[in-house]
C-alpha cells in the first residue's frame, strides 16, 4: 500500500510525507470494518487507489491551503480525512448523521494526532442552522443526488466559496436536473472535471460549483422536505 501511494502522491504533486499516516488511517478503517460496515472496497491496494488517492486528487482541483472545509456526509471520512491528512494547513470538519461513524473519526484522528480535523454528529440541514456560510469549501462524496447535495451543502459555504461534489462520469443526466436547483441556492456549476484516479484506469468526475451569492434562508428545508420534494 504504501509504495501505491508514494507513486500516486507524487503523480498529483503532493507530499509523500504523509504516506505512513494515510497507512495508518486505512489499517484501522479495515480493521473497524470487521465489526462495523464502513467500507465495501477490502483489498489494501483498491482502499489505496479507489479510497485516499481518489480524495487526495481533489487538493489539485482546489486551493485548500488554510481553507475551512466541511465533508457533507462523510461516511468512513472520504474524502475529507485524507484531504486533511494531506493538507495539515485546513481545517476540516466530517460530517455525518450517523454517531458510530463520527466516534470512529474522532478516535481515528486522535490517534493520528490531526488536530485540523473535527468530526461532528449531526445531520447537515441541522448543522447549517448554526454553521451557515461557515466555510470556503464544502466537499462530498456521499451518493445522494446532486439537488438535495446541493441542498445540504450549499448554505454552508460563504459565498465566493466553492462546493465540490465527488460524481460517476456517468452523471449528465443527474447534472442536467440540478442546474435549476443549483442556482436557487445561489451557485453555479464552474466547471466539470473529469479525471483518472491515480494508479489505476477508473474515471470519476467532480463537479466544481461555485457560490455566487447567498442561499436564501428557507435553505435548507427540513431533510424529508428535500428527500420528498428536490428542488428543481
Amino acid at each position: 500500500m504504501e509504495e501505491i501511494l508514494k507513486q500516486g502522491l507524487g503523480s498529483l504533486g503532493l507530499d509523500t510525507a504523509a504516506v505512513p499516516q494515510l497507512t495508518e488511517f486505512a489499517r484501522r478503517l479495515l480493521e473497524k470494518n470487521k465489526v462495523m460496515n464502513l467500507t465495501a472496497i477490502t483489498e489494501p491496494k483498491d482502499v489505496a487507489t479507489l479510497h485516499l488517492l481518489d480524495s487526495a486528487w481533489l487538493l489539485t482541483a482546489a486551493d485548500c491551503r488554510g481553507k475551512a472545509l466541511v465533508d457533507v456526509g462523510t461516511g468512513a471520512g472520504f474524502p475529507g480525512m485524507p484531504m486533511g491528512i494531506l493538507e495539515p494547513t485546513a481545517q476540516l470538519t466530517l460530517l455525518d448523521s450517523l454517531g458510530k461513524r463520527i466516534d470512529f473519526l474522532q478516535e481515528t484522528a486522535r490517534a493520528l494526532h490531526l488536530q485540523n480535523i473535527t468530526c461532528v454528529h449531526a445531520r447537515a440541514e441541522e448543522f447549517a442552522g448554526q454553521h451557515r456560510e461557515g466555510f470556503d469549501l464544502a466537499v462530498s462524496r456521499a451518493v445522494a443526488a446532486l439537488p438535495m447535495l446541493c441542498e445540504l451543502a450549499m448554505p454552508l459555504v460563504k459565498t465566493e466559496g466553492l462546493f465540490l461534489a465527488m460524481k460517476s462520469v456517468e452523471s449528465d443526466g443527474e447534472i442536467e436536473s440540478a442546474r435549476g436547483a443549483i442556482g436557487q441556492l445561489g451557485g453555479k456549476i464552474e466547471k466539470i472535471l473529469d479525471y483518472t484516479v491515480p494508479c489505476t484506469e477508473v474515471r470519476h468526475r467532480l463537479v466544481v460549483i461555485r457560490k455566487v451569492r447567498p442561499t436564501p434562508s428557507q435553505f435548507p428545508r427540513p431533510f424529508a422536505k428535500i428527500k420528498k420534494s428536490p428542488l428543481k
